[in-house]
């Protein structure tokens, strides 16, 4: 990690175009307001089909409720690439944060727990009718969402708030400290 760190941090700050855009008057806060739009698509449509799954809404078929899943895949698509526009402008504000590197964790359990609802359970849960409930196996998966896709939202709230502190001129390395 001591050498991939800097260099990753070097490679994407690289990026200029990039910084130059977001570090103008507007750019900043015009991505950060896309961001929340694409956040807002991603958790209103993955939270509320989780939350069908948990149980709750059970008057509305889970088929209707899946419609408005691309309109969550949409928002996580604007997610990342808005997100990858913060990284690349300030890499090391992101690459030895701590809650970065949760958050990043937390998005690849999230896919992971996509790949097994899709292969392991959708084709029960797809069928399911207005009061039907859903298989434990799907409550369990839906609720390992939400407590994913909450944890990828604090965690990245907390990126602003928590910044580790820089070195002296001694590179950082994971997760605080310098090398001597």
């Amino acid at each position: 990690m001591d050498h991939f760190q800097p260099w990753l941090v070097a490679t994407l700050a690289s990026a200029k175009t990039v910084a130059a855009i977001m570090r103008s008057r507007w750019g900043w806060p015009i991505c950060e307001t896309v961001h929340f739009l694409g956040l807002s698509m991603l958790i209103g449509a993955i939270g509320i089909f989780d939350l069908r799954l948990l149980g709750v809404a059970r008057r509305i078929p889970i088929a209707a409720l899946h419609r408005v899943i691309p309109w969550g895949i949409s928002g996580y698509v604007i997610n990342i690439l808005s997100g990858s526009m913060f990284l690349m402008t300030e890499p090391e504000q992101y690459i030895y944060n701590p809650s970065f590197h949760f958050k990043i964790l937390f998005m690849g359990l999230a896919g992971l727990n996509v790949l097994v609802f899709y292969s392991a359970v959708f084709r029960r849960v797809r069928t399911l009718g207005p009061g039907d409930d859903a298989p434990v196996a799907a409550k369990l998966i839906g609720g390992f969402s939400l407590f994913l896709w909450i944890g990828i939202i604090v965690f990245g709230r907390m990126l602003t708030f928590y910044r580790p502190f820089r070195c002296s001129g001694q590179p950082m390395v994971f997760p605080f400290y310098c090398l001597p």
